[in-house]
């Protein structure tokens, strides 16, 4: 067993990667938006769509920070570069 950093984000184990956790989250906004579940699904559906957007933007956060580590110049300073 190998233990968690303390500055590591705590992760559930019961979510997929980002891209299935995106295709799960367009699923749920499909079938709330198509009006074909009841209330209670959709609330059901809603509370999951929230989980899901939390765990997505977690793995975005640590791939943001990963590529921040990798933009070192030569004299090993962080640059970082404005994409807009």
């Amino acid at each position: 067993m190998t233990a968690k950093k303390a500055n590591e984000p705590k992760t559930d184990e019961s979510l997929p990667p980002f891209e299935p956790s995106l295709a799960q989250l367009e699923q749920i906004i499909d079938a709330i938006e198509s009006g074909d579940v009841t209330l209670e699904q959709s609330l059901d559906q809603y509370a999951r769509g929230m989980k899901l957007i939390k765990h997505c933007r977690s793995i975005l956060d640590r791939a943001e920070s990963k590529i921040k580590q990798l933009t070192i110049d030569e004299q090993g300073e962080i640059t970082e570069q404005n994409n807009q």
